[in-house]
């Protein structure tokens, strides 16, 4: 190339080359920082959108995954809680009704186990209407299918249809589990006719709520593994996300090393190119 005074041109080029290899150093040096391949969209529109479509499933699972647990909890500590003692309730009443049903004791006696009866039907009561879950009741049968109001519905998936969702009355469907509810609100044991007429009805309302608690625990299971599924997904999603978004570490260190050299390279030659005007004056000595 000939030697040029006003205008350098091997200098031009050897500076352009290294504005170039100083930006792609930056992007290296970015890419490692970040550990993301893709940060913006002037990297790779198309990549970037996938990602953060995928990122976004992946967000709306995990809040799916919290509303279950909330779910859990309602089922897990509050409504099996409810359930568990108002059937160890029955249970002392059938103890009850029995001994008072029997011979071997006067009406004395089992005037005084109708007092304890009768407590064991109010507190059946006072559990029923105070089980609740953040303000919803529990055991009054609002969790029963078809009962007035909004359904208790747990939203579970990516949109509003009906497979991304659980509606908690239509598996629970809980009626109410008052005495009036259980039926045994009118029952007397203070003679041992009514004790024996007791007896059955209690079995009765034992057997009602065995059925409930059995729903309970159905629920119980279908949540747990609707959970389960949702990390799966979370997982894959997540998996795929990062295919495409993230950096090969490994990958980028090498070509930052690359960039290093070839700075260095241009820099040293734009110094070279900036000695070469130096040539005319050996022409001219």
């Amino acid at each position: 190339m000939p030697l040029r005074i006003f205008n350098n041109l091997s200098s031009q080029i050897a500076q352009n080359r290294l504005s170039r290899n100083n930006d792609n150093l930056g992007d290296a040096i970015g890419t490692i920082a970040s550990g993301e391949r893709v940060k913006n969209s002037a990297d790779d529109g198309a990549s970037l959108a996938i990602s953060e479509s995928l990122r976004s499933d992946a967000r709306a699972f995990r809040q799916g995954v919290r509303n279950l647990q909330d779910g859990l909890s309602l089922v897990n500590n509050v409504a099996e809680g409810g359930l568990t003692v108002i059937a160890e309730i029955l249970i002392r009443s059938r103890e009850l009704a029995s001994q008072a049903s029997t011979g071997t004791i006067g009406s004395t006696e089992r005037e005084t186990l109708q007092l304890e009866f009768n407590a064991l039907r109010q507190e059946i009561d006072r559990i029923t209407n105070t089980n609740e879950f953040l303000g919803q009741k529990l055991l009054d049968g609002s969790l029963e299918s078809g009962a007035p109001g909004e359904d208790v519905i747990i939203h579970i998936g990516l949109d509003s249809r009906t497979e991304n969702r659980i509606n908690l009355n239509e598996t629970l469907n809980l009626s109410p589990t008052t005495s009036a509810g259980l039926g045994i609100d009118q029952l007397d044991i203070s003679t041992a006719d009514g004790a024996k007429e007791a007896l059955v009805t209690l079995q009765e309302a034992v057997a009602t709520l065995s059925g409930a608690r059995a729903r309970v625990g159905a629920t119980q299971n279908r949540l747990t593994r609707a959970i389960q599924n949702l990390g799966v997904n979370i997982e894959n999603l997540t998996a795929a996300a990062s295919t495409i978004r993230d950096a090969d570490v490994a990958e980028e260190v090498t070509g930052l090393t690359k960039q290093l050299l070839l700075v260095q390279t241009s820099a040293a030659m734009v110094g070279q190119a900036n000695l070469q005007p130096e040539g005319v004056l050996l022409l001219l000595q």
